[in-house]
């Protein structure tokens, strides 16, 4: 009975490193990356909406604040 010899640990592991960075390279050639202008004009547009949300749960917590210290301070109104 003839036993086929698999190959050494350390070969195939090299084998599957340098397979992945050989498909990694590859992929990376197919990415169409944004030019200078566009990553400019989407920073803003991310900072802009971090502000608009920043701004609307600041609001909510002011309103909820005094909410919660308007019904906090009822019972020293009729005592």
């Amino acid at each position: 009975m003839s036993e086929i010899k698999k190959e050494n640990w350390f070969v195939r592991t090299w084998a599957a490193i340098t397979k992945y960075f050989r498909e990694l390279i590859s992929e990376l050639k197919k990415v169409v990356w944004p030019t200078p202008q566009q990553v400019g004009k989407n920073t803003l547009i991310v900072g802009a909406c971090c502000g608009i949300v920043g701004v609307c749960i600041w609001m909510f917590d002011l309103v909820a604040n005094l909410g919660i210290d308007f019904i906090i301070s009822i019972p020293s109104l009729f005592g």
